[in-house]
């Protein structure tokens, strides 16, 4: 369950926003929208900062990825490309400044954009992929539809999710048990 924050339209410049919970935002409505922009703007300083090696307010540009999803959102290759495209100098230097990524970021969670793929939708795609309905797929044959259709996965990226979903005794993945892993409880 998303939070919705809403405000009496009676004062002046009040309006509603909204954010997913899972990026770890529960505001009391009595901060205004002043104080929820802070607040946002605060959880993404935070995450820039694990990846800000030198404290110079700038990280890697590969590490873009990563501190988006740690804000709870996930974007697609593209979309990550897109939004590179909006923080990066007009001559890239390899990396990113605070200043530039912050307010994109904080209209990127006020607007609730990329986010994460519902669990049904999820179940129907394994299942979508598991002829025999079985409730498995072998390693093998994720392994092919992951690195040969549609957005592939990196080496390193396979090698990660199966190093969650695999069962080593049978060398398959149980698609119900490794999307409870997956889905992130907005409760």
């Amino acid at each position: 369950v998303s939070s919705v924050i809403t405000w009496d339209s009676s004062y002046p410049g009040e309006k509603a926003v909204s954010f997913p919970e899972s990026a770890g935002h529960s505001l009391d409505p009595q901060i205004g929208i002043d104080g929820a922009v802070a607040e946002i703007e605060k959880k993404i300083i935070e995450a820039f900062e694990v990846f800000d090696h030198e404290c110079n307010k700038t990280v890697d540009v590969r590490e873009i990825g990563s501190i988006v999803r740690s804000l709870g959102c996930f974007p697609t290759e593209a979309e990550l490309h897109e939004l590179l495209a909006e923080v990066e100098e007009e001559e890239p230097t390899g990396y990113i400044n605070l200043e530039k990524f912050l307010p994109v970021m904080t209209k990127v969670l006020l607007h609730r954009s990329y986010q994460p793929i519902p669990e049904d939708v999820l179940l129907h795609a394994f299942e979508a992929l598991d002829e025999n309905k079985c409730g498995y797929i072998t390693k093998e044959e994720l392994v092919k539809y992951l690195t040969e259709e549609g957005e592939p996965f990196t080496q390193e990226e396979m090698e990660d999710m199966l190093s969650t979903a695999l069962d080593p005794e049978t060398n398959t993945v149980h698609y119900r048990d490794y999307i409870s892993m997956l889905v992130v409880d907005e409760t």
